[in-house]
C-alpha cells in the first residue's frame, strides 16, 4: 500500500452553497491519515457551507481553481449541495480541471449533487455513476449509467448519493488515495 502521508487532495467547490459534511466529512477523513486538504474555489476569501438550506460555518480558501495545476494534486473531491455543483458548472477554470483531472486518471470523488459538474466536463460516456435521484436523467443524458448504490466506482470516478454515504464515500476515497486510482467496476 502506498503511503497517503505525502498525498494532496484538492477540494473543489463554489463560493456557497456546499453541503457542510459532504465537505468536512471527507476533508476529515484525508488528514485522518495523513495527507494534505486543499481549498479550491473559483474566488479567493471564504466559502459558505450548509447545513441543508441553514447556513453553517464558512472556510477559507487555499487556492483559487484558476492557479491550481492537475499535477498538484493527488485526487479530486467533489462535495455536493445543490448551489454548489450549479455554480462550478459555469465556471470555465472549474470544469475545465475537472475535465483534466478525470482525463488525468486520478481518484475523482463526487457525492450528491456534485456530479452535475462531471455533466458539465463531458466526463461521462460510458461511466457508471449515482448520486441524488433527481439529477439521474441529468446522467443519463450525459451518456452514464445511473445506479441507486452507496457508492459506486468506475474507473477513477466514485460517486455517492447522499450524507448517509459518506463512510462508503470515504473508504472508497481513501482506497484511491492510496493506491493511486479508484477499482474498476461498479
Amino acid at each position: 500500500m502506498t503511503s497517503t502521508s505525502t498525498k494532496t487532495v484538492a477540494f473543489l467547490v463554489a463560493k456557497e452553497g456546499i453541503e457542510r459534511v459532504e465537505l468536512t466529512e471527507p476533508w476529515q477523513a484525508v488528514l485522518d491519515v495523513g495527507a494534505t486538504a486543499v481549498l479550491l474555489s473559483p474566488e479567493s476569501g471564504e466559502v459558505q457551507t450548509y447545513d441543508h438550506l441553514d447556513k453553517a460555518e464558512t472556510r477559507a480558501v487555499d487556492q483559487t481553481v484558476g492557479s491550481a495545476s492537475v499535477a498538484d494534486f493527488d485526487a479530486l473531491v467533489l462535495p455536493g449541495g445543490v448551489a454548489n455543483p450549479d455554480a462550478l458548472r459555469t465556471d470555465a477554470d472549474a470544469v475545465a480541471f475537472v475535465r483534466d483531472f478525470v482525463a488525468s486518471g486520478k481518484p475523482v470523488a463526487a457525492i450528491c449533487h456534485a456530479p452535475w459538474t462531471l455533466v458539465e466536463a463531458d466526463v461521462l460516456r460510458n461511466r457508471t455513476v449515482t448520486s441524488w435521484p433527481s439529477l439521474q436523467t441529468d446522467l443519463r443524458n450525459a451518456g452514464a449509467e445511473w445506479v441507486d448504490k452507496e457508492v459506486v466506482q468506475d474507473g477513477n470516478l466514485i460517486t455517492s448519493r447522499n450524507p448517509d454515504d459518506l463512510p462508503a464515500f470515504n473508504a472508497a476515497l481513501l482506497e484511491a488515495l492510496a493506491h493511486g486510482s479508484a477499482s474498476q467496476g461498479a
